[in-house]
């Protein structure tokens, strides 16, 4: 996971932890390929039209060694939008990892490159290279969140946030708070307490019958 500046005050913190200390949850439909995948880095975003993948071509050669691909899909998200060609140029490139909200294809190899893809799924269907829709550098919006240029973005297992650059500060401090909490939680959990009496939750009554 290459380092970018700005990226290590949250990339050490679960996407769980973050989202839960102020920064905003990707669409859930965006997962990783590999399941051990992590990404972490500046945003570089990438708007693509329905069925044309030339944009992820200019993004590779364009962006800057850390940074992660955030691309938007302006129409059909089932086309191979991605692939081994893209994934080895990238990681040649330094660039951290990508994130699409539609498919990509080649699972094997990209899963053998190692290169962090997060993705909406996988499709075979292969794409064409119109440059008359689409560009870089711009806001995009996957699902109901927008995405600028220049935010920071993190992803494993359970998901992606997103956070703007003058905020990881603050995240970050709030992520270190709840992980101290949580481990407290845990030992009292180890301990024998419940989490009913740790949360003050109230008790709940006896349930008669079925």
């Amino acid at each position: 996971m290459s380092e970018v500046p700005g990226a290590g005050k949250v990339a050490r913190f679960s996407a769980a932890t973050l989202v839960e200390s102020g920064a905003i949850a990707l669409p859930s439909r965006i997962r990783p390929l590999e399941a051990s995948w992590r990404i972490a880095g500046r945003a570089f975003t990438v708007d693509l039209a329905g069925g044309h993948n030339i944009w992820l071509h200019h993004a590779v050669a364009a962006a800057a060694p850390g940074d992660v691909l955030v691309a938007a899909v302006a129409g059909d998200p089932d086309f191979g939008y991605w692939g081994e060609i893209l994934a080895t140029a990238a990681r040649v490139r330094g660039l951290a990892g990508l994130v699409i909200d539609g498919c990509v294809r080649d699972r094997h190899e990209l899963v053998e490159i190692g290169f962090p893809v997060f993705a909406r799924g996988l499709c075979i269907r292969g794409t064409g290279k119109d440059t008359s829709v689409g560009g870089l550098g711009r806001p995009v919006t996957l699902g109901d969140v927008t995405v600028r240029p220049g935010d920071h973005v993190v992803g494993d297992a359970d998901g992606l946030v997103v956070a703007t650059a003058d905020a990881l500060d603050g995240i970050a401090a709030r992520a270190a708070d709840r992980v101290r909490g949580e481990a407290e939680i845990l030992d009292r959990i180890v301990g024998g307490e419940s989490t009913v009496d740790i949360y003050g939750f109230a008790r709940a009554a006896p349930r008669v019958g079925a």
